[in-house]
């Protein structure tokens, strides 16, 4: 896996990731209920849990009798012990986690820092029990095409170029559909969410502590001047500034029964 820019040592990272988990767990718990296979006595994995909250959800719905794991690669920032959530430190470029094993395997926004596509995807799915669900959760950075005013756009076009530079790709949204059905998966289906949000709101919030801890990085690679920066974060502050960012993609398939 690609080096993490947003790692959990960097101050502050726990607050960012309690504020993501606010604005992004309503939508992933939706479309998890919505499959209609998480109840008591399933298994579930989330894989790339951050702070666990997804996961200690999880727990919660699959109890009595049931189990959740929770996979990341750094586990430092997860604060919630309860007997039928296992945390695991481990990359799933290595491997399936338990091979067959999950009624639902589910990863947000994960896949986009990840070098091997393609080796995460394929051991997600083998994850799987058949006859489960492979529940995915990427950005798609369209939206910003069309952001406005100019700056705006031109901020954006360096931060884009920023993270190709880093290994991150804002667009692989798009491609989740696809990877699913070449993996063999079916009913897959799935949709675009995009959050509408002004100045000074917890969307703006979220944005103004995530270029505030990269912001060393975003200068020193040549693609955004600090003045640029400035002014995107003046934006942030600005009640009467109107925009959207992602367009969260979430795509779902079923592993075939055997």
């Amino acid at each position: 896996m690609s080096k993490y820019v947003l790692g959990h040592d960097l101050k502050g990272e726990g607050k960012r990731l309690a504020l993501m988990s606010e604005l992004l767990d309503p939508m992933h718990r939706r479309h998890i209920e919505a499959l209609g296979i998480i109840k008591p006595g399933a298994r579930a994995l989330e894989v790339g849990c951050g702070n666990g909250s997804i996961s200690a959800w999880l727990a919660e719905q699959v109890s009595p009798g049931g189990k959740a794991v929770a996979v990341d690669l750094d586990l430092s920032l997860i604060e919630v012990r309860t007997p039928n959530l296992e945390l695991r430190q481990d990359d799933i470029v290595a491997g399936p986690v338990e091979r067959g094993s999950f009624d639902l395997v589910t990863a947000r926004a994960v896949l986009h820092h990840i070098a091997d596509v393609e080796a995460a995807t394929k051991n997600l799915a083998a994850s799987v029990r058949p006859g489960g669900a492979l529940l995915l959760i990427e950005p798609d950075f369209l939206p910003v095409s069309v952001a406005e005013p100019p700056e705006v756009r031109t901020f954006w076009d360096g931060w884009l170029a920023w993270s190709r530079e880093r290994g991150i790709d804002y667009y692989i949204g798009r491609e989740l559909a696809p990877r699913l059905a070449a993996l063999g998966l079916t009913q897959i289906n799935g949709n675009a969410e995009s959050a509408i949000y002004n100045g000074g709101s917890r969307w703006a919030d979220y944005w103004t502590q995530t270029i505030t801890e990269l912001r060393g990085d975003l200068i020193t690679s040549g693609k955004l001047k600090d003045v640029l920066v400035d002014t995107f974060l003046n934006h942030c502050a600005d009640s009467n500034w109107w925009t959207q960012t992602i367009a969260f993609t979430v795509v779902h398939g079923r592993v075939p029964l055997a």
